[in-house]
């Protein structure tokens, strides 16, 4: 039973867990432009944008460029056809030797 005159928080203690959970289940975004201005001369502006959820809640709102990139997806990563595999050894092969016997000593 509250005490007549104690105060009470209107807002219930999170741990992080529950605050990370809400965030990805919601989303956030945060936005921020820089501009850099020289007398009234626009030099440079930065737009940035942040939207932090879960990848569920991206694919929702349709955002999956990561699916595409193949810096990012194993699945969208393309083989090289065979020949140009060979001549990238093939050359690898010539810049270790060249670089082997650029280092030995030369003997006169």
């Amino acid at each position: 039973m509250p005490v007549k005159g104690s105060m009470q928080h209107s807002i219930e203690s999170t741990n992080l867990a529950d605050l990370l959970e809400r965030v990805l289940d919601k989303g956030i975004v945060i936005a921020g432009d820089i501009k850099i201005k020289l007398v009234d001369i626009e030099l440079l502006t930065i737009q940035i944008r942040l939207l932090i959820c879960s990848v569920d809640k991206a694919r929702e709102m349709g955002i999956d460029w990561w699916t595409n990139n193949p810096a990012l997806s194993s699945s969208s990563q393309q083989a090289l056809p065979a020949g140009q595999t060979s001549t990238i050894e093939d050359r690898l092969n010539r810049l270790e030797a060249a670089a082997a016997s650029a280092s030995l000593p030369v003997k006169h």
